[in-house]
């Protein structure tokens, strides 16, 4: 009884950061259609307004990283907090990214192939979170990692990399018209099917304020860190392309560098023996 009680619970802390979330996906949605109507009437900042759209969907992802971090921190997981995530994640990491690339570029594929595009992405992403939450549910699946490429991911490799090529595009035309259209709408389809594979990738969520680092490990750590936040323009994308890759090459490590790369899970077996 008691434990079907603690499921309905809404944890502040936890919560709040869910629906900074979710409020972050809310606007990010209504930039990008301010960006499209200021576009489509021929005025000037349309660009500057979808790069707020993308500001907002990284926000989103910072706020998801925060709410499950200070959960686990307070032992505060609960059934009501992880199914409140996941529809915040669906307008986040879902719609909005599907409407972004569609409102840039997709839009001028032939025969309807633009929205089919976005569609099988939102589709993929909402699968993917339902699987996620029966998985947890039952227990099935590991904390330590991901099976299939999270749509938080997703959403922030697709939105750098369109980050990046506003960044590279000086005119509206320039985007779609050139080679990043077609580099946009082949990563929807692609990570729709790295959100259902069995690569596995590392949730970091063992990360905490007792993990250690060894001196050469915590200097890259700060050199990446320092990079991503002066040259925030192309170095997240080289940030999410880099995780995106590592769960294709993870099966192909050694335990030894699996452990040295993915720390918690080198703790939580020395803590076991």
């Amino acid at each position: 009884m008691k434990e079907h009680e603690n499921e309905g619970k809404l944890y502040l802390l936890p919560s709040l950061m869910t629906a900074g979330n979710l409020l972050c996906g809310f606007l990010a949605i209504l930039k990008i259609l301010e960006g499209s109507i200021l576009r489509d009437s021929e005025l000037s900042g349309w660009i500057h307004t979808y790069k707020t759209s993308l500001d907002f969907i990284l926000a989103a992802f910072v706020f998801d990283l925060l709410d499950g971090r200070v959960a686990r921190l307070g032992g505060k997981e609960s059934a009501f907090g992880r199914e409140f995530d996941s529809l915040a994640d669906l307008i986040s990491f879902g719609v909005a990214p599907a409407l972004l690339v569609f409102e840039i570029v997709l839009y001028q594929f032939p025969h309807r192939l633009g929205w089919i595009v976005a569609a099988t992405y939102l589709v993929c992403g909402a699968l993917r979170l339902a699987r996620f939450n029966v998985h947890a549910a039952q227990a099935e699946e590991s904390k330590e990692v991901f099976t299939g490429f999270p749509i938080p991911a997703a959403a922030g490799l697709v939105s750098s990399l369109t980050l990046f090529l506003l960044s590279l595009s000086e005119t509206d035309r320039d985007l779609k018209q050139g080679w990043g259209r077609y580099v946009l709408a082949g990563l929807l389809l692609l990570l729709s099917f790295m959100m259902f594979s069995k690569l596995r990738y590392p949730s970091f969520k063992g990360v905490g304020l007792r993990t250690q680092h060894s001196m050469p490990k915590f200097l890259l750590v700060l050199t990446i860190v320092a990079l991503t936040v002066v040259y925030y323009k192309w170095m997240l994308a080289v940030d999410f392309l880099a995780y995106f890759l590592f769960g294709i090459v993870r099966p192909l490590l050694s335990p030894h560098w699996r452990r040295a790369l993915e720390e918690e899970t080198e703790e939580r077996e020395a803590s076991s023996e």
